[in-house]
């Protein structure tokens, strides 16, 4: 099949492309490359997706280039057949400082993209959107028929918006859509920004750590491959027309561990204690997070299967390949 990924540069999206690319499917990758964080990482990245890959860096923003691009793609390949949209501007809590980024990419960039399925009436788009939207909500575990009216970020507002905008072009074009609610996703070629990989290199060099709420946040650490497998086999799954085409599933571990327990598995996985510094909760963190699947397994017979053992195992081997230097 014809994919176009964006965000294939990103943590989620180069996984997602290499999956892809490993089952035979051709792949149109679009990725601004900002600096958000090393630009480098994101880099090497694409230098594991061989030559089969065609890559285009650009903003979403530019409808222009992003439509040649996408044209250009079909013309020497044919229709697409799905759109995988994993841009996005990431964090929460540089939404704090940095507002006007998050509207530009993740609302703006997803209109472009919608605009994109219309003009070309694309079968089945799937898009990133985040466990940060169940905000303030005290109810656990969280389930997607629950309300998300309290978001406590801009990122969470975001993407909550992408979602209301996704139902709507579903509804009024007839354009299958499939957001997925991702949980703390960790693992190889992850995030720099992501708290367990500032603590390894913090942890490798000797450096202190900073622990939020005394370690006693609990997030639904979900790993790489898991979630892999969700967007993968939530893409194969085009929603039924009725009431509109549209569909949210979560993609978590289903299970919530302590952020104190997660420290002590990184540290056992490295081989080296972290000296801690303990820390309030901060501006734009939830307390906890943890995802019902009840809708997912029925529909997309999706179920997580790595613990956090494995997952920190298989992320410390790679991160001490990649950063020798730390070491």
């Amino acid at each position: 099949m014809n994919c176009i990924v964006t965000g294939a540069a990103g943590f989620i999206g180069f996984h997602v492309t290499k999956k892809l690319l490993e089952q035979g499917h051709r792949v149109l990758g679009i990725d601004s490359m900002n600096d958000y964080y090393a630009v480098s990482l994101k880099q090497d990245r694409l230098k594991e997706l061989g030559p089969q890959f065609q890559f285009v860096q650009l903003r979403l923003e530019e409808k222009d280039r992003l439509s040649n691009a996408v044209h250009s793609f079909i013309n020497a390949h044919g229709p697409i057949d799905r759109i995988i949209h994993l841009a996005a501007q990431a964090g929460v809590r540089y939404s704090l400082q940095n507002p006007e980024a998050y509207i530009s990419s993740n609302i703006s960039g997803f209109l472009s993209i919608l605009e994109i399925c219309r003009a070309l009436s694309i079968p089945h788009l799937v898009y990133a959107s985040s466990s940060s939207v169940y905000g303030m909500n005290a109810k656990r575990p969280f389930s997607v028929h629950d309300p998300v009216d309290h978001p406590i970020s801009l990122y969470a507002a975001t993407k909550r918006s992408n979602e209301l905008m996704a139902h709507t072009y579903a509804h009024l074009f007839n354009i299958p859509m499939t957001g997925l609610r991702f949980f703390t996703v960790y693992g190889p070629w992850g995030r720099p920004d992501m708290a367990y990989y500032k603590f390894s290199l913090a942890i490798s060099k000797g450096e202190p750590i900073d622990v939020y709420n005394n370690g006693e946040i609990r997030r639904d650490f979900t790993y790489i491959d898991d979630i892999v497998e969700g967007v993968i086999k939530a893409s194969e799954h085009v929603p039924s027309p009725a009431p509109a085409p549209c569909r949210i599933y979560n993609l978590g571990n289903n299970h919530s561990e302590k952020l104190g327990v997660f420290i002590e598995t990184l540290e056992q996985a490295l081989g080296k204690k972290a000296m801690k510094r303990y820390l309030p909760m901060q501006e734009g963190d939830v307390l906890s997070t943890e995802a019902d699947i009840e809708d997912t397994r029925r529909d997309l017979g999706w179920a997580p299967h790595t613990g956090i053992g494995e997952g920190l195992g298989a992320f410390a081997e790679w991160f001490r390949g990649y950063n020798k230097d730390t070491n």
